[in-house]
């Protein structure tokens, strides 16, 4: 769904973008195609360097939580990182980036994994310099299991090594956002891990899915902030369609 993404991000004018399952093949453009044993489907090439064609001023951080084999129209193939990408307004100061593995460490597939694909997160500190704070947005795109949403030892796992990670990211007074496709159910433990840190999740059981996803669960993606007065709006956007996930949009 590029076209419609790139659309969408050239005028929204966000200060702080957040995605996931961003594509990066040094050198590459343009379409390639992707293949796990589950699935077949085309993809951007290089989506990282695609956004950021869309936003030049923009401040990009790439994080990859793992790499393997995708192949052009020419049945040439490529090796090809997978992972997040924060990208901040240039007038905002980048004064803190960090990183983990939430759940398994960096693979370089010799073919596509179908489950259990190790994940990251990364942590981007700002300062707002109009309010004299610091902000610290936190992404993750948590773990999938073909299994279902439901918690397990692995999603618990993760939800601390998330929560370590916000606790080193931010400093004392920082508004603090956590986002991202969690792959959770809105009663997971995740939430009561990430609440003895402070934060509160401001989606709960609302549908954060589009016309694009087809299973029957529509719970995947949550947005969680420290001060929840802080939040002078958020939107989970059903229009316009971007991804399989509805975008969250947080005004703060």
């Amino acid at each position: 769904m590029f076209d419609p993404l790139a659309a969408w991000l050239g005028k929204v004018g966000a200060d702080i973008a957040c995605l996931q399952e961003v594509t990066r093949v040094p050198g590459a453009g343009g379409w390639t195609r992707f293949d796990d044993g589950e699935r077949a489907l085309p993809q951007r090439a290089n989506l990282f360097d695609d956004v950021r064609g869309l936003l030049p001023a923009q401040q990009a951080v790439f994080v990859a939580s793992d790499a393997g084999p995708v192949r052009d129209a020419s049945g040439e193939t490529h090796r090809q990182d997978f992972g997040l990408a924060t990208l901040v307004a240039e007038h905002l100061p980048v004064v803190g980036v960090h990183t983990a593995f939430v759940h398994g460490s960096f693979v370089d597939h010799h073919e596509w994994a179908i489950e259990d694909r190790p994940r990251a997160a990364v942590g981007v500190r700002v300062l707002d310099r109009a309010r004299g704070r610091g902000v610290t947005v936190v992404q993750c795109h948590g773990l999938r299991d073909p299994s279902g949403k439901q918690d397990s030892p692995a999603r618990l796992a993760q939800a601390e090594r998330l929560a370590e990670l916000v606790v080193r990211s931010r400093e004392e007074g920082d508004l603090t956002v956590v986002c991202g496709d969690l792959n959770l159910l809105p009663d997971s433990e995740t939430f009561d891990v990430l609440r003895e840190v402070g934060l509160v999740d401001l989606v709960g059981e609302s549908d954060t899915r589009t016309s694009r996803y087809r299973k029957r669960v529509r719970h995947a993606g949550y947005l969680l902030v420290s001060d929840p007065a802080a939040a002078a709006g958020f939107q989970i956007l059903a229009e316009p369609e971007v991804s399989d996930h509805r975008a969250l949009l947080l005004d703060v």
